[in-house]
């Protein structure tokens, strides 16, 4: 156990944290995680059963605790949630900030290799299609999910930063639409929404006329090429961004038909009227990911959806 490599999560009881965790203890890592349990949920690693496994309790707003012989952290504590962008964005802005200063200092101090989780945020509503590393983004500072996007730039920069002072080994992944297992059905974003209302056979909401396009990634697609970047030869990867998602793009409308019919579900769809600021196309170019690491999403939309109303129908009561 002692010769395991160590690896500190952030954000490790949340719903891609958790895979995280599952992915690296599979693999023979000791593994820390540290999670406040604001949207992160204990029932995401209660079924974990290893003396290399220890959660802690901590908000990583506040200074990490002393952990021994680090050698990987992954940061990946943030609400995502659009329901959280309304009701908590102080804590947002903080913890993508202040949170993430944290995290690059105790992996500096730990000499540690660090995975930072961004987002297809930082490009806001692009006006480049597909959304490319290069492109700088069309963000409004001052919209409702600007304490989200913008602090999520911030801790990019800040990344750099650190690179350019310390000579640290950071890696940056912008993190596209993921769904799967483990995300909150009251989570806000359009596959649990879609799913826990066909769960219950109500009418599923379409924000806007639903030609607003995602581009969904399942989560073990995800946590693959989390996995091969953090694990790919500091030559290449080191400072490197890359963006992390499926490039199988659909509009919302299309999704809506998809989950009714996949859990053959006596629903129709309603509208109502789209949010601010809410993105009208979005879809990776996941070319350096392809050239840099071999990896690309295998999980088909159909396959991921069915998996995760597994999970939903169980949580919800509805099997």
């Amino acid at each position: 156990m002692s010769d395991a490599p160590h690896a500190v999560v952030t954000g490790g009881a949340g719903f891609v944290g958790s895979h995280l965790v599952d992915s690296l203890l599979d693999d023979g890592f000791r593994v820390t995680s540290l999670d406040n349990f604001g949207s992160g949920r204990p029932s995401n690693l209660e079924h974990i059963d290893t003396s290399r496994f220890d959660s802690l309790e901590h908000d990583v707003r506040e200074p990490f605790p002393e952990l021994d012989g680090v050698d990987y952290v992954y940061h990946f504590a943030s609400r995502a949630s659009p329901t959280d962008f309304e009701s908590h964005p102080v804590e947002i802005a903080l913890t993508n900030s202040e949170g993430a200063h944290n995290a690059l200092e105790f992996a500096r101090e730990n000499d540690a290799r660090t995975v930072l989780a961004s987002t297809s945020e930082v490009y806001g509503d692009p006006e480049v299609h597909p959304q490319h590393e290069e492109y700088n983004g069309n963000v409004n500072v001052r919209g409702p999910r600007a304490p989200y996007d913008e602090s999520k730039r911030f801790s990019e920069a800040l990344a750099v930063a650190f690179q350019q002072q310390y000579d640290v080994d950071i890696r940056t992944v912008r993190i596209f639409n993921t769904y799967g297992p483990r995300m909150r059905p009251d989570d806000g974003r359009v596959i649990p929404n879609f799913l826990s209302q066909a769960l219950r056979d109500d009418d599923l909401t379409i924000y806007g006329d639903g030609t607003q396009t995602r581009s969904f990634c399942y989560v073990s697609d995800l946590v693959a090429g989390i996995r091969a970047f953090a694990d790919a030869d500091p030559a290449v990867a080191a400072g490197e961004v890359i963006n992390l998602g499926n490039t199988h793009e659909i509009e919302i409308r299309e999704l809506a038909e998809i989950v009714i019919e996949v859990l053959d579900a006596d629903s129709d769809t309603v509208r109502r009227e789209l949010p601010e600021d809410d993105p009208e196309l979005r879809r990776p170019d996941i070319g350096r990911a392809q050239e840099l690491l071999g990896w690309e999403p295998t999980v088909g939309l159909e396959e991921g959806l069915e998996r995760t109303a597994e999970q939903f129908a169980e949580e919800l009561g509805t099997e």
